[in-house]
């Protein structure tokens, strides 16, 4: 393996690859999926001008260090492996993560760690950093998807390709340019970013879906509905739409993380089931 160090769309095509590479691997372990680093590049970042390293054999990266500051100034430190890969130091990866977030923020960092991660706890811990938030993660299987869940009188459900001309519904909380950087992503379809209309024209709601075929994974990531139309079913239809559209796609199974146990409800509802739990460390 050989050292390589990149930013911008460089870093954002490694850090794919790396997490395509490591899913493929493993069904199961990692937290992270190609699609969640190309939804993080949907605004233009101090990080994206910042080197990450990455560990390259013939195939591909093996390993790096992802680095994603956010409008707080905290940074997010990712260190990825893919796993069983020979020579690869986990204990030197977490390390470099460690160091690169103390040097670049401003405000903290924080990395997220598999609360099965035995190695990764005991290092932060043993680092003095404490967890402060935590997740969840679950995984749909075809044999649990729930039946289709029709969208309730008065609103209607379309996506990018039928809107193309008008504002990105995601404007308003990710900037004016979210448009034109989802666009330039790889995994990014149209087609799969989707909206609610009420009668008057008005967003509803929206969400985006993620196909990635080189793993056969589906990614929901985000799914938002405005305050005023909560409690009507829109997020439960419009995540049936969008669960059949990547069903359509090939998925083999679907993936989304949460916090709350309303969202919770709403996803075991649809048929996903949590796997897995996630601590957030704090510097």
């Amino acid at each position: 393996m050989r050292e390589v160090r990149a930013t911008g769309e460089e870093a954002l095509r490694l850090a794919t690859e790396l997490l395509q590479r490591a899913r493929r691997a493993d069904a199961n372990l990692g937290l992270w999926e190609a699609a969640d680093v190309q939804w993080w590049s949907r605004t233009a970042r101090p990080s994206d001008d910042v080197e990450k390293p990455f560990w390259v054999d013939d195939q591909g990266p093996v390993a790096g260090v992802l680095l994603t500051s956010w409008s707080d100034g905290n940074w997010q430190c990712d260190p990825v492996v893919v796993p069983g890969a020979p020579g690869a130091d986990r204990v030197n990866l977490w390390e470099r993560a460690v160091e690169l977030g103390a040097q670049h923020s401003t405000a903290g960092f924080k990395i997220a760690v598999d609360d099965e991660d035995r190695l990764y706890r005991q290092l932060a811990e043993s680092a003095g950093l404490i967890a402060v938030d935590h997740d969840r993660t679950a995984w749909l299987n075809t044999a649990d998807r729930a039946p289709t869940v029709a969208m309730p009188e008065g609103f209607e459900l379309v996506d990018r390709t039928e809107r193309q001309g008008a504002a990105h519904p995601m404007q308003q909380r990710n900037g004016a340019q979210v448009a034109e950087r989802l666009a330039q992503c790889s995994l990014y379809d149209p087609a799969l970013d989707l909206s609610v209309e009420s009668a008057d024209g008005h967003v509803a709601g929206y969400s985006l879906y993620w196909y990635d075929q080189a793993t056969g994974v589906g990614l929901v990531e985000p799914v938002r509905v405005a305050d005023e139309f909560h409690r009507r079913g829109l997020a439960r239809a419009m995540l049936s739409e969008g669960i059949d559209r990547l069903l359509e796609r090939g998925a083999r199974r679907v993936k989304v993380s949460f916090a709350t146990e309303v969202a919770a409800a709403l996803y075991e509802g649809l048929g996903f089931r949590p796997t897995s739990s996630t601590s957030w460390y704090s510097a």
